[in-house]
C-alpha cells in the first residue's frame, strides 16, 4: 500500500499541528519541490535522497497498436537517487 499525501498530513497532524497547518505545510513543501524541479534544478534532501531533472534526447519509437515507426520528442524527466542512509534503512 502506498503512502499518500493524506497519510503524510495525518502523521504531521499527530505531531501536534492543527489539521489546517499540517495541510498548508505539506502543500508548501511539495510546491517548493515542484517549482525547483520545474526550473531544472535538483532537490537534495540530506539523509533521504536527490531528485534530479534529466534531459532525454529525441529518439525513435514505435506505436504498439499499429507497429508504425515514429519519433519521440526530447523531454525532461525526474529521477530519484536515494541516500546511503535511506538505502541502509530499507535494507535493515
Amino acid at each position: 500500500m502506498a503512502l499518500t499525501k493524506n497519510d503524510i498530513v495525518a502523521k504531521v497532524h499527530e505531531l501536534g499541528f492543527t489539521k489546517k497547518k499540517s495541510v498548508e505545510t505539506i502543500e508548501s513543501l511539495l510546491d517548493i519541490i515542484k517549482r525547483t524541479l520545474g526550473k531544472g534544478e535538483d532537490v537534495l534532501i540530506s539523509g533521504f535522497g536527490k531528485f534530479c531533472v534529466k534531459n532525454k534526447k529525441e529518439r525513435r519509437g514505435r506505436n504498439p497498436a499499429t507497429g508504425s515507426d515514429l519519433t519521440l520528442r526530447g523531454r525532461k524527466v525526474v529521477t530519484f537517487k536515494c541516500s546511503g542512509k535511506l538505502r541502509d534503512t530499507i535494507n535493515d
